[in-house]
């Protein structure tokens, strides 16, 4: 590697922060491993009036994509993908924009703006047909046959990510707080749970409300309905059931039927699936009740991943997916 290398450079944003990584350009479309250590913020990008925040994520990528080439010793950007959370319904300004920063910063003309769960789909899959569920502080399920994109939630925590981190973690203090007032519904573990973490009940709309992180927040609190259930609490183990439910729906959505005897495959990916048996022992019953077509997969890769198979695809002109305005945007063909 060096000055003549060519890279793409591949980005995860999401609600629990920015990850950046450079991938060389191989001339069969080949991803290799990233050639070097990813630069990792915990710093969201936020959303403002007009959508996320082009240059706060500009402020992201331009450091962070300097630190790379210096650490690979030169070499230039062929192609930048990017994969953000909040992209499809939010990113107006992130389009009209980013890639004019790009352009003047390294002269790259080729970029990729993509729903974050379309990065998530190409690290797991690949570029073949199929349903990938993103699942972390937000839950979106997206499929494609290769000539379209199927997209389902990814509304939001106050509109949708029904069964993602930040809907756990407020179902679960939602039932902290039913304890803490007397009201029927509660859990008294979960309310220790909550005293632990954030302090007294009372001041948590306080510590909450005025946060711009507040989906990270709520999403934090999800591991801890994860222990309790899995230490027995009933109103714990239904909240991560109905999880559960709500992803299986979700795959199911955007999962496209078999075609020619070819059985699709669902992948599930992202931070969630850490929770671990709480959330994965109902999540395999729900998914054979909802899906009885299709065939679980393990996901081969990372969003990030996803990312720089996109950009390398991209730069050698081996992108299979298809174009959208929204999910798949491509600016420099």
């Amino acid at each position: 590697m060096g000055s003549g290398e060519r890279y793409a450079l591949g980005v995860d944003s999401g609600g629990s922060g920015v990850r950046v990584a450079l991938a060389p350009v191989r001339d069969d479309g080949r991803t290799v491993t990233h050639a070097s250590p990813p630069v990792v913020s915990g710093v969201p990008v936020p959303t403002g009036p007009g959508g996320l925040d082009a240059d706060a994520l500009a402020g992201h990528l331009v450091p962070a994509a300097r630190e790379l080439l210096a650490r690979v010793g030169g070499g230039r950007l062929a192609v930048v993908c990017v994969g953000a959370a909040g992209l499809v319904t939010l990113g107006d300004q992130v389009r009209a924009r980013l890639p004019g920063v790009l352009a003047q910063e390294f002269g790259v003309r080729r970029v990729a703006l993509a729903a974050d769960a379309v990065t998530a789909y190409a690290g797991a899959l690949g570029q073949r047909p199929g349903a990938v569920l993103a699942a972390g502080t937000g839950l979106i399920g997206v499929g494609t046959d290769l000539t379209a994109w199927r997209r389902a939630d990814g509304w939001g925590h106050l509109l949708g990510d029904c069964g993602g981190g930040a809907w756990i973690g407020r179902a679960g203090l939602e039932a902290a707080m039913r304890a803490h007032d007397g009201r029927a519904g509660g859990s008294a573990a979960l309310l220790r749970r909550l005293e632990a973490v954030f302090g007294p009940p009372g001041e948590l709309p306080g510590l909450l409300y005025p946060r711009t992180d507040r989906p990270a927040v709520l999403a934090s609190f999800a591991p801890e309905v994860a222990v309790c259930a899995a230490e027995g609490d009933p109103v714990a183990a239904g909240v991560m059931a109905e999880a559960a439910g709500h992803i299986a729906v979700t795959a199911a959505a955007v999962c496209p039927r078999p075609v020619a005897g070819v059985v699709p495959e669902v992948a599930f990916t992202g931070g969630l699936l850490r929770l671990g048996a709480p959330l994965l022992v109902p999540l395999h019953e729900r998914f054979a009740r909802a899906l009885p077509y299709a065939r679980r997969a393990e996901a081969l890769g990372s969003p990030l991943d996803g990312a720089l198979l996109i950009g390398v695809a991209l730069a050698v002109d081996r992108l299979a997916f298809p174009y959208d305005p929204r999910m798949l945007h491509v600016s420099g063909q």
